[in-house]
């Protein structure tokens, strides 16, 4: 099967993750996000795709923070009542009935209830027609001590991070579970004798 380039989403689960921020007029704005990854090991940026007209990509624009959230399966209601089109003047912390979680470094809350926290502030904004790629910093990064071990690895079974898979008319839901193979950071390396 062929499919069109623009449906390239739906061949790649991708991450859910629940971008907090707050506008210049003190309304707060909680949104979800699946188009965010990090920057290339070992840096502390992360990079987020918006489209032009967002209310969270204004708020950045004007604070310079946010705040991205990693919630867990529990919180997936959630996560689809900050889905819908409020009005820039709506407090989605109010009308999803999320907690806010006091910050380290920014202004900008956290939310209660997720399984890290990741206080960013704004790099870069790289504009293009239809859409803006932001480039934050991360500042402080803290995770629910429940569902790390102290190197700081997710217990991801136990954590139950929240994924998504999209589909022609909707999503599905998903999480992360075990393939059954283990690989360490070494095997990706040649040895002298193995290099072409």
């Amino acid at each position: 099967m062929i499919l069109a380039p623009r449906k390239r989403e739906q061949v790649m689960p991708l991450p859910v993750v629940l971008i907090s921020t707050v506008g210049k007029d003190g309304v707060r704005n909680i949104a979800p996000w699946s188009n965010i990854t990090p920057i290339l090991r070992p840096f502390d940026d992360i990079i987020l795709a918006s489209w032009i007209k967002r209310d969270t990509l204004n708020n950045i624009r004007e604070t310079g923070e946010f705040v991205v959230n990693v919630p867990p399966v529990d919180l997936v209601e959630a996560v689809m009542v900050c889905s819908r089109n409020y009005p820039p003047e709506v407090d989605e912390f109010e009308e999803s009935g999320l907690k806010p979680r006091p910050s380290q470094k920014v202004k900008v809350p956290g939310i209660e209830g997720c399984l890290a926290w990741v206080e960013c502030v704004l790099v870069e904004e790289i504009r293009r027609k239809n859409y803006a790629l932001i480039i934050g910093k991360v500042v402080h990064l803290e995770v629910d001590d429940r569902f790390f071990n102290e190197a700081g690895e997710m217990d991801y079974e136990r954590a139950k991070p929240l994924s998504v898979v999209l589909g022609e008319k909707g999503m599905w839901f998903t999480r992360p579970v075990f393939a059954g193979r283990y690989a360490d950071y070494a095997e990706m390396f040649l040895s002298r004798g193995e290099r072409f």
